[in-house]
């Protein structure tokens, strides 16, 4: 009798463990995709930043573009007033259009391209992509690590039982897998 109530005390006791540590490692990959998100987060804001010098560059130069320029400044408020991930990641994509179209207008107006503080402000933005892109993978990896986490067994009981939340692939739009067309 003392066997089997020790047997049953450590099988008891081997459950615990595994859920404890199951537990503890989703906790460390979600908040690995938080804090991926948070990398993401700081670099679409330095951009969204960036963008009003960028189109008083190219106010002064372009008069007749104004649709262009409403239109990113309407895209970039859209991003400063997303409260959630999936919101943001829309606004992005918008934000990424407006911002495509404008680095286009520099092809039709000279002047703009050999101004230097748009040659700055350019440079800047195109290192600001080079890091979303970067932190984007980064995020999806971590994304894709956590998903098949919550969603192998048995830790995908462990997950339901806690209720640990997908999170979304920042995946890229259609738009931005196309080379901009530039007319001379």
């Amino acid at each position: 009798m003392k066997y089997i109530i020790f047997g049953v005390v450590a099988v008891f006791v081997i459950i615990l463990i595994y859920v404890i540590s199951t537990y503890n490692s989703l906790v460390k990959e979600k908040n690995k995709v938080r804090t991926n998100w948070s990398q993401i987060d700081v670099v679409l804001k330095r951009r969204s930043d960036l963008i009003p010098n960028l189109l008083e560059t190219v106010k002064g130069y372009t008069t007749h573009e104004k649709e262009t320029l409403e239109a990113t400044i309407s895209a970039r408020n859209k991003y400063l007033s997303a409260n959630t991930s999936a919101e943001k990641i829309e606004a992005n994509t918008e934000l990424s259009a407006a911002v495509n179209r404008v680095m286009l207008l520099a092809e039709a107006y000279p002047e703009l391209k050999a101004d230097t503080s748009f040659v700055e402000l350019q440079k800047s933005l195109k290192e600001s992509e080079d890091k979303i892109q970067f932190a984007r993978q980064f995020y999806n990896d971590s994304v894709y690590t956590y998903t098949n986490r919550l969603e192998s067994f048995p830790s995908s009981i462990i997950a339901n039982m806690f209720n640990f939340e997908h999170y979304e692939l920042f995946l890229i739009e259609d738009f931005e897998k196309e080379t901009p067309k530039v007319k001379f």
